[in-house]
């Protein structure tokens, strides 16, 4: 057992998105020696147990169901688009904060931790690390949306301009984004005020990152270019390089063709209506000389309502260290680890990115040169058989895909989120600043 050996506290917000990493996380402390909480919401104790972390669910704390929403959050029926984001983040990451954060002091009070690492959605960690004056590491499984003024706000899902009009146009929406957020900032200061916390140290921009140390999944050249970050951040690859784990094998697995080019299609694990993506997938490379291999997202359901074409194959989950080896394109929704993951394989993409950071990381993969920006989460037929063709015959695409791989390949990044985050707590027993 190590001498630095600590207890650690990891905070997982209850989305399959962002438990598989957090759980390659945790399991990498355990391995490391360390003692292990886990706080997240009931349907994922199954998860972190298997890993011999211990397990604290949300209590105080609405413990919801990340297929139904409404159910928990009724204001949250009928949205789409940017008005469903913007009120999900509102009532699903930041008014449930301060009930998490009363959960997480709970769970201190009985065996205080150490250092709390935590998912960068979950504002309840900020809390407990402010109540108990703990170091707070955050780990972004979501492309990192820190702000500053040389380039666009994140979420704008636009590309740094230069010259004169671009800057111009950069100070203007800098301007306009506190009018645009208020409800979210209103929210903010009423979760610190329910959690018996102060005005906050940092702007509502930085509130969902650590002013000490960030653990950054995807690499810088997947990053808008700049000339430095605010706070310490750490870029640590693919915490999940393969996707799902433990996923078994369809049944049709070896039915697929093996001289046959295969394309992925993949609606992600959340907004999994099979009609925006999966259908016109189906419909535009449903006669191409192509295996098509489709998973719906959820385990439980692994059809769909509608035919499909000869040549394609469904499931729910699949094991991407299987899948991905032998595929040619991913056409995607955008989710965040599903992109790494295809990447990590030197796989170019096609993304339709919808909603919530689905556009930001449309445009970063295409700026980066891997792939194709649909933009928009409900692409035509024609649009995808276009984007196809076009990433079938410049190799330039899978090119690119190769090159941001390799990098992704030189990170074990739940190995280097421990290394960093017991770096930081090493400082902060010594007195030292990091």
């Amino acid at each position: 057992m190590p001498s630095h050996m600590a207890d650690v506290m990891i905070a997982v917000m209850p989305f399959a998105g962002h438990v598989a990493p957090l759980a390659a996380v945790a399991k990498a402390f355990l391995e490391d020696g360390h003692a292990v909480r886990v706080y997240t919401g009931s349907a994922y104790r199954d998860r972190f147990d298997a890993t011999g972390a211990d397990v604290v669910t949300w209590s105080r704390a609405p413990d919801f169901d990340e297929y139904d929403l409404p159910a928990t959050f009724p204001t949250l029926r009928g949205r789409k688009g940017p008005m469903q984001a913007l009120a999900n983040v509102e009532h699903v990451f930041i008014r449930t904060a301060a009930a998490q954060g009363d959960d997480l002091l709970a769970a201190y009070q009985e065996r205080p931790w150490d250092l709390i690492v935590a998912d960068a959605l979950s504002l309840g960690a900020r809390f407990a690390s402010e109540h108990t004056v703990t170091p707070w590491v955050t780990v972004s499984v979501v492309p990192l949306a820190i702000p500053t003024p040389e380039l666009p706000p994140p979420g704008f899902a636009i590309r740094p301009a230069g010259g004169p009009l671009g800057h111009a146009r950069d100070r203007l929406l800098h301007a306009i984004l506190p009018i645009a957020t208020r409800r979210l900032r209103e929210a903010y200061d009423a979760q610190r005020a329910a959690s018996r916390l102060g005005p906050s140290p940092q702007p509502f921009e930085h509130a969902f990152h650590s002013p000490e140390l960030v653990c950054a999944t995807g690499i810088p050249e997947l990053e808008w270019p700049r000339s430095g970050w605010p706070v310490a951040v750490e870029f640590v690859g693919s915490l999940t390089p393969t996707g799902v784990v433990d996923a078994a094998s369809p049944p049709w697995w070896d039915d697929v063709p093996a001289d046959r080019p295969i394309v992925h299609v993949t609606q992600g694990t959340l907004n999994v209506h099979p009609d925006d993506l999966i259908r016109p997938a189906f419909t535009a490379l449903g006669r191409q000389p192509v295996s098509i291999v489709a998973a719906t997202g959820r385990a439980e359901t692994p059809g769909l309502p509608f035919p499909s074409p000869p040549n394609a194959f469904v499931t729910g989950l699949i094991d991407y260290a299987r899948l991905l080896p032998r595929t040619t394109a991913m056409i995607t929704n955008g989710g965040w680890g599903g992109v790494l993951a295809a990447l990590s394989h030197g796989v170019p993409l096609i993304v339709a990115g919808g909603d919530f950071d689905k556009p930001e990381i449309a445009a970063r993969v295409a700026w980066a040169g891997a792939g194709i920006d649909l933009r928009t989460g409900t692409p035509k037929p024609r649009a995808i058989l276009r984007a196809w063709r076009r990433l079938s015959s410049d190799p330039g695409y899978r090119e690119r895909a190769e090159h941001l791989g390799r990098e992704l390949r030189r990170h074990d990044g739940p190995r280097e989120v421990v290394e960093h985050a017991m770096r930081l707590l090493d400082d902060r027993r010594s007195g030292s600043a990091r």
